[in-house]
């Protein structure tokens, strides 16, 4: 069966979690002896160096995964245009995971709409520098539309099925089937809201009957903003894992 990667956007845990989380030197450490993977977002904002993503590589179990976030200055600066010095810097720099690194994530800016020029030059760009999984989070309507998924299923590419839903089209996963990833952001106050026991339940039960068509699922909790991301996390990984095989 496939794997499903169930864990935060970071890894920081507040005091009134700690205690549901085992011991280490760190809090990524700790964090790791409950989830099984983590989103790294600063890298959307700043380059880390090799060195850096290799001890978090060593900070965590063998089993464990990060997803990393491209870095801003592709998707939201040069929105996707002249880019290949800049995958170079960046992949060089997130190799230093090693096996560890189980997702690239490509988030677009909401102004950025689907070019059939320039989109399929950035992808076949990225996709001849990195054979691994990619997701990518669109948040302009056109991306939702077929001709973006014909661009993005032969480059096995997952679109990101994002809470909030924007866009009609947005509300199941796109582009490549073989992978899922989810991003809460929470609802209806995004980066806030708690998800339901309810909803986690029923996210728990779709999430265990998708393992059973693809490579993978990813589901990330973003609503960190009010702590809420990892009891979330917690209580979603405790629902799957009750979930008969």
């Amino acid at each position: 069966m496939a794997t499903a990667h169930i864990g935060c956007a970071g890894w920081s845990l507040a005091r009134d979690v700690q205690a549901a989380f085992g011991d280490g030197d760190s809090h990524l450490q700790r964090y790791a002896t409950r989830l099984n993977a983590a989103e790294i977002n600063s890298s959307f904002y700043r380059p880390h160096q090799r060195a850096t993503y290799e001890r978090w590589a060593a900070s965590v179990p063998a089993h464990f995964r990060f997803a990393v976030k491209l870095p801003k200055a592709v998707s939201h600066e040069k929105r996707l245009a002249g880019c290949d010095a800049l995958l170079d810097e960046f992949l060089e720099q997130a190799a230093g995971l090693g096996a560890k690194l189980g997702c690239l994530l490509l988030q677009l800016p909401p102004s950025l709409a689907f070019d059939a020029a320039v989109a399929p030059a950035f992808l076949d760009a990225l996709r001849a520098r990195h054979a691994g999984p990619v997701a990518i989070e669109p948040r302009h309507a056109s991306w939702f539309a077929p001709e973006a998924d014909a661009l993005l299923q032969p480059l096995r590419i997952a679109r990101v099925l994002a809470d909030p839903v924007l866009h009609a089209p947005g509300a199941i996963p796109g582009g490549w089937p073989g992978m899922v990833y989810l991003r809460l952001h929470g609802s209806p106050r995004v980066y806030y809201s708690t998800y339901s026991p309810e909803l986690l339940q029923a996210l728990a039960q779709r999430i265990a009957l998708s393992l059973r068509e693809v490579s993978g699922v990813w589901c990330i909790f973003d609503n960190t903003a009010s702590g809420a991301a990892t009891p979330n996390a917690l209580a979603l990984a405790a629902a799957l894992n009750k979930e008969p095989p």
